[in-house]
């Protein structure tokens, strides 16, 4: 299968890589120009079928050797010199707070042991010297000794480069943006189940991309549950541990009908929805039913270009949202929720958009009414031009997983026959458990290196 020649060829871009910055990504999908940032001048990728990139885990092979050491008394901070003429400075209050010793840090867990209570947050040092074996000693005004081993160092250096670099090594947060043209990334459901380089290769794209499909899974209920398992455990909401998407009599949501779904995020009624959804194909309608997504990152960053004074207000501006009924137990949803949330530094981070569940109740002072529909009026159509929306019809035995937090997804309505009703089966999972399953088995595929 492709996905077995995409772990061999993800290897050598993983031998090969010596940065330490964590650069994967997926970006022969994205037009030149659209990505979020410029593509990281370390970036080392793959191809996939001919098409799509899947950037390899560039994880810092290299070693680094310390040159030499001193303690800065005035300013509290060890400096030290590394063989490659570079240099870093380390504060001694974060120094002893992060002492890797038994006493201070319990290796099993990884957890601080030291209690904030008995650090010394005006600690000087008494020496500081390089070890037979190149690690870095310092003793105490008490006489501890803490041992910090060079790469450890390195990897927490506080210059903005290095902060930055073990930020997107962590978190990976470069996103590559993408519009009607994307191809969308592709793998084979049962490689992804058993094959670690398939799988971390699958959660790489499905990070920076926001999308792919899994393709040859059986076409019977029960397979995003097993996928989900591949990653940890399922997010159990109102609507079950997984929940069956058909034509329903007295449906109590509209995803539960054959009409058509505007593009929409799920769950924006919950303070935290889901970051990351499943839907499986089991059964495709007769007619119609064809499934649409869009990039809501990048379609929030052009309508911030096309109108910033609508992206203000959907950033500023808290909106209800509601959802009530019977499936899983009975429910009464409320929550407030900017349509786009936006970090201390203007990233985007979230869409909160349901079309369906977006309450009547509307929090906001009278002068704000319009300008607030305005802006939304803004931000839909912009998310419907053709140009922006990617539109694919599932088969049965297909998988698509996608970015709840990011993506908007809808569909068109739909004609079934009594012998053929269309039925999707979904789940859902949170960011932290996937993200968790990414480093874990960039961790494994490493060491197999």
């Amino acid at each position: 299968m492709w996905m077995s020649t995409l772990s061999r060829l993800v290897l050598p871009a993983l031998q090969r890589s010596t940065s330490a910055r964590a650069c994967q990504a997926l970006r022969a999908c994205c037009k030149p120009g659209q990505a979020a940032d410029p593509l990281p001048s370390c970036l080392t990728s793959v191809q996939l079928r001919g098409q799509h990139t899947l950037g390899s885990a560039s994880l810092p092979l290299a070693r680094h050797s310390v040159r030499h050491v001193r303690a800065l008394d005035e300013e509290r901070l060890m400096e030290v010199e590394w063989e490659d003429g570079g240099h870093s400075l380390y504060p001694f209050t974060w120094l002893r707070d992060n002492c890797q010793c038994p006493l201070c840090t319990l290796e099993s867990a990884q957890a601080r042991k030291l209690l904030m209570t008995d650090l010394d947050i005006h600690t000087g040092v008494d020496a500081v010297e390089i070890t037979n074996d190149h690690k870095v000693s310092i003793v105490w005004p008490d006489q501890h000794t803490s041992v910090f081993d060079a790469e450890w160092l390195k990897k927490r250096c506080f210059s903005p480069a290095a902060r930055e670099a073990m930020k997107e090594e962590l978190f990976l947060n470069d996103r590559y943006y993408w519009d009607s043209k994307l191809r969308i990334p592709t793998a084979d459901y049962h490689e992804v189940l058993h094959d670690d380089k398939a799988a971390l290769a699958w959660l790489i794209a499905l990070r920076r991309v926001g999308i792919v499909y899994l393709k040859g899974a059986p076409a019977e209920q029960g397979q995003v549950a097993r996928l989900a398992e591949r990653i940890g455990y399922l997010r159990l909401t109102f609507y079950g541990h997984t929940w069956q998407v058909q034509d329903k009599y007295m449906a109590n949501n509209v995803a539960y009908t054959s009409g058509r779904l505007s593009l929409h995020t799920d769950y924006p009624a919950l303070h935290f929805a889901p970051g990351v959804q499943f839907l499986h194909c089991i059964n495709q309608a007769v007619g119609g039913g064809e499934s649409q997504v869009v990039d809501g990152f990048h379609m929030a960053k052009q309508l911030q270009r096309e109108d910033p004074e609508a992206f203000r207000t959907l950033t500023s501006l808290h909106v209800d949202f509601t959802d009530t009924g019977m499936d899983y137990c009975d429910f009464m949803l409320q929550s407030k929720k900017c349509i786009i949330d936006v970090d201390g530094e203007g990233r985007v981070t979230r869409i909160n958009y349901n079309n369906a569940t977006r309450d009547s109740v509307l929090d906001l002072p009278l002068h704000q009414v319009q300008p607030f529909y305005r802006a939304l009026k803004a931000y839909v159509d912009l998310m419907n031009r053709p140009e922006n929306v990617v539109t694919y019809r599932m088969e049965p035995g297909d998988i698509v997983t996608f970015d709840n937090w990011r993506l908007l997804h809808g569909r068109r309505s739909y004609i079934s026959r009594p012998d053929r009703l269309r039925h999707l089966e979904g789940a859902y999972l949170d960011w932290d458990e996937v993200m968790s399953r990414l480093r874990i088995l960039r961790s494994s595929v490493h060491d197999d290196v």
